[in-house]
């Protein structure tokens, strides 16, 4: 099935469809219990004979005997926005190649501004990858970008009003990124070392705090954009600019303005994209419904 047929088979789901596509996809051996972990669980039915409703997709424990949904522990508990709207955000976040504005959400899925915008802020949640489990490897381009408002004097490295987000990108593979107030060479050096396999060899520019990665990695090349210079053979760090552009393309085009404290989320976002571009959007949609367990954000937290 192709991306644009999966993006609606999902638009087509009602309430209960949406809930019993998130139970095949989160329970694919059958249900388990969110509170205890045990897959001794019934699902609960009226009786024959009962005047009291059952709510549909409502289960119970046998071990704790706690009733639970399959949107216990996850990013859609507690929302009293129907699921398939849910479903609905995720997918058009995850196809959407430079992501899309809490405004046209509240326009597609006729929900508030508000409940759109935390939304999207909870999809964002689910898309961090991190802690990483391995440290990259291969040639990797370390860069940053200065994202914010415009305003008058210093531009790039210093400038007021912007926040660093710096990349590592590996050639042909992932990306990792990270807001930072300050970019001393210790918190660089301090982040690359983190994130990338001794064994790698670096790529980055002439900025003075990359200076003496050499010591901790098998190879640094440098390409002096100082000189006007910016590809000497297979020295460069284009690559990462490239990511750079869609990123800053994003923020400025579909949201316009991104305050400091959510540019991580965001950041986030982009990473999550990068990272699966070569698959189709549908199979992004699934990797990303499939990271909700366990992830839950709260209004005042966003």
């Amino acid at each position: 099935m192709n991306s644009e047929a999966r993006f609606l088979e999902l638009a087509k789901l009602d309430r209960d469809e949406a809930r019993e596509y998130l139970e095949k996809l989160r329970w694919p051996d059958g249900p388990y219990c969110p509170h205890c972990k045990s897959v001794n669980c019934y699902q609960l039915k009226p009786k024959p004979d009962s005047k009291r409703p059952v709510r549909k997709g409502v289960y119970k424990c046998k071990k704790c005997r706690k009733q639970f949904t399959v949107t216990v522990n996850t990013i859609f508990e507690g929302s009293h926005i129907p699921l398939n709207k849910w479903l609905m955000a995720v997918a058009l976040m995850c196809r959407s190649k430079k992501g899309i504005s809490a405004h046209q959400l509240h326009r597609q899925l006729d929900i508030t501004y508000k409940s759109a915008w935390f939304m999207a802020h909870r999809v964002r949640y689910v898309m961090n990858q991190g802690p990483y489990e391995t440290k990259l490897k291969g040639t990797i381009e370390v860069d940053e970008t200065y994202v914010g408002g415009k305003a008058k004097g210093k531009r790039g490295r210093g400038a007021k009003k912007k926040t660093a987000v710096v990349s590592l990108l590996q050639r042909d593979g992932k990306v990792r990124s990270k807001t930072m107030k300050r970019l001393t060479a210790k918190n660089l050096k301090g982040y690359v070392r983190q994130n990338v396999d001794k064994s790698a060899i670096i790529m980055t520019d002439d900025f003075k705090s990359y200076n003496g990665l050499g010591k901790k990695f098998i190879q640094h090349n440098v390409i002096k954009h100082s000189e006007k210079e910016y590809v000497r053979g297979d020295v460069h760090t284009n690559t990462a600019e490239g990511y750079f552009s869609l990123l800053k393309r994003g923020i400025t085009g579909v949201y316009h303005h991104v305050g400091k404290e959510h540019l991580p989320h965001y950041s986030n976002e982009f990473d999550f994209r990068y990272n699966m571009r070569k698959v189709e959007g549908g199979i992004r949609t699934v990797a990303a419904i499939s990271c909700v367990e366990g992830k839950r954000l709260m209004y005042r937290d966003s």
